[in-house]
């Protein structure tokens, strides 16, 4: 029966492809209105057109992919091994071998891919009719803007039908529970990993990595400088030292806001020391900031995850980089008494509670230096159309409730003044204590603490990734869910961290380019992607052929930097099912 299970799984995500291929077609049908329309719009509706005609033959191919490999209908079960990668090289790319009831991972893949091609979709058929809609108001054809704005809505009525589909297919395919517990398996093995590697049983005869938590920067960016540290000293088996007093966010240190990085192991003390990379014998070396690391550099920066969990994280996570970092963030923001206090005082204050979108609006310094200013406006639209999508999914809304998180305090009072029909949860307090005079003060830490951990706590993430908090945030709210990868809408850049190795996407399908500003693809060639312009386009690099330029989205996937960390094999891989979790404790 479980055979059967999953083979009405694979003909529910076959229906999807098909209702995705009736909206093209749906698409690609509609007449012209009346009213002549101007050249100009017709050549863009047109290439519109042309292009969701493409993705009907792409859904198409898939379809005909699952009809031929499926086979007898109750023959060998065939269907775990259908969207199987070709490159069975890459350690986070290759299926795994699968018990009776685990999802094979091209399943769990096929999936994603399946949101993914449905996102790229609305956005861009939506900034197609967007820009269609405002040439003909230009053009006052009074009667095609009319048209337009109904498809439009039509579009993202169907949208909502597909994702409401694609969640059921989620919750019915009796997943679930496997999914929670290799999540938490994983998550207790690495938590356990750490545990042993920082807590040495000779802290005198120990090899420590050496790191200075006080870099001349905001929270968010030492919060991933301490990451940095924990990763290399994750890869190289060193105890890290997390060297805070006088640090300049609170003078008394880290320990006094955080639990220790170690219960036995503070001192840096050693036998011999050096500076980066030093040798294999050093004892104690000490780790330059990331900005500042000179070759060799370390192959256990991000993006890299361990080789030797990759497949399995691969298997349940979509962006396993962001899983990984999460984990670390969890380890390293176990919060001092002090703070549970802070943090549990202003969930009552609040009345913090879901269902709840957190909206994280960056101004101040980073705006005309690092980003560009968007306003509050720009934010809304994504969420309302989470609402909107959960209420189509079925889900009963009783408030819909934002979590508001700024450092300018005047955008809480617009929220609330513009937008009545949400409950606005934010402090004015915390984003006044953000001002750059006052930043590095206590109650600023603990503004920063709150609006971090509040923001990691929704269900969905409306933000810039151009800021460190928003993608500290997002890294967290990995470690509370088996993947909340998906549960963001970022309106400047892709993720990425700060510093990290050169990583490239490879093309999954080919693309001539059809405008000047556009680059060729083949199948496999590896991309440098250096955006998502989030209308369908993505914009990097072709390292084959070294042409910059633009292409669809869809048409790239990302690959998963699998390097060979330690595997800690004095950690057993399970702990009894009796013992509690440790991730809990």
């Amino acid at each position: 029966m479980a055979g059967f299970g999953r083979l009405l799984a694979w003909w529910r995500i076959l229906l999807v492809f098909l209702i995705v291929w009736l909206v093209v077609l749906l698409l690609s049908g509609v007449r012209s209105p009346s009213t002549t329309p101007s050249p100009e719009l017709v050549d863009r509706m047109q290439k519109a057109f042309k292009d969701l005609q493409a993705l009907k033959h792409q859904n198409a191919k898939l379809r005909s992919l699952v009809l031929g490999a499926q086979g007898s209908l109750f023959g060998d079960d065939q269907v775990g091994n259908l969207m199987k990668p070709e490159d069975d090289t890459d350690p986070g790319n290759g299926d795994l071998p699968r018990g009776r009831d685990e999802p094979s991972s091209g399943y769990e893949v096929a999936l994603r891919k399946l949101y993914r091609g449905i996102t790229e979709l609305g956005y861009y058929t939506h900034a197609e009719l967007k820009n269609a809609l405002k040439q003909a108001k230009e053009a006052s054809a009074n009667t095609l803007v009319d048209r337009l704005s109904s498809l439009q809505s039509g579009i993202l009525e169907h949208k909502q039908s597909l994702f409401k589909f694609l969640s059921q297919v989620r919750e019915e395919d009796g997943y679930d529970q496997w999914r929670e517990q290799e999540s938490q398996d994983l998550s207790d093995l690495i938590y356990r990993r750490i545990q042993f590697l920082q807590n040495p049983k000779d802290c005198k005869r120990a090899k420590k990595l050496v790191c200075n938590l006080n870099k001349g920067c905001g929270f968010g960016c030492q919060l991933h400088h301490a990451v940095y540290c924990f990763l290399v000293a994750y890869g190289t088996q060193r105890t890290l030292i997390l060297k805070s007093k006088g640090w300049r966010y609170h003078k008394g240190g880290w320990e006094e806001i955080f639990k220790p990085v170690s219960d036995t192991c503070l001192s840096s003390e050693g036998d011999s020391l050096a500076n980066w990379p030093g040798k294999p014998d050093t004892q104690v070396l000490t780790l330059p900031i990331i900005d500042s690391l000179l070759p060799p550099r370390s192959q256990f920066l991000p993006p890299a995850v361990p080789a030797d969990i990759a497949p399995r994280l691969a298997r349940i996570h979509g962006q396993p980089i962001t899983w990984w970092v999460g984990q670390f963030l969890k380890y390293l923001l176990r919060p001092q008494p002090i703070i549970t206090e802070l943090l549990l005082n202003t969930q009552n204050k609040l009345g913090f509670k879901g269902p709840i979108v957190g909206v994280h609006i960056r101004r101040t310094d980073k705006v005309g230096t690092e980003a560009a200013f968007h306003p509050l406006d720009e934010y809304m639209p994504a969420v309302a159309e989470w609402f909107d999508q959960q209420i189509s999914n079925g889900k009963i809304i009783d408030k819909r409730r934002i979590f508001l998180a700024s450092d300018d305090p005047k955008v809480i009072a617009e929220a609330r003044s513009k937008y009545s029909e949400y409950e606005i949860l934010g402090d004015p307090d915390i984003a006044k204590t953000a001002a750059i005079g006052s930043r590095y003060s206590d109650r600023s830490l603990y503004g920063i603490i709150v609006d971090i951990h509040f923001l990691s706590r929704c269900d969905f993430l409306v933000c810039t990734f151009s800021s460190q908090v928003c993608r500290v945030a997002y890294e967290i709210m990995q470690s509370l869910h088996v993947d909340a990868s998906a549960s963001f809408r970022s309106l400047d850049d892709i993720y990425y961290y700060g510093g990290q190795n050169a990583h490239s996407w490879r093309a999954a399908q080919s693309h001539f380019a059809q405008k000047a500003e556009e680059i060729d693809l083949k199948i496999g060639d590896p991309v440098s992607v250096a955006g998502n312009h989030w209308d369908g386009f993505s914009r990097g690099r072709n390292l084959r052929t070294n042409l910059q330029g633009l292409f669809p989205s869809f048409k790239v996937e990302d690959r998963v930097e699998a390097v060979k960390f330690p595997t800690y094999p004095e950690v057993p891989l399970k702990i009894s099912q009796d013992a509690p979790s440790v991730v809990d404790t």
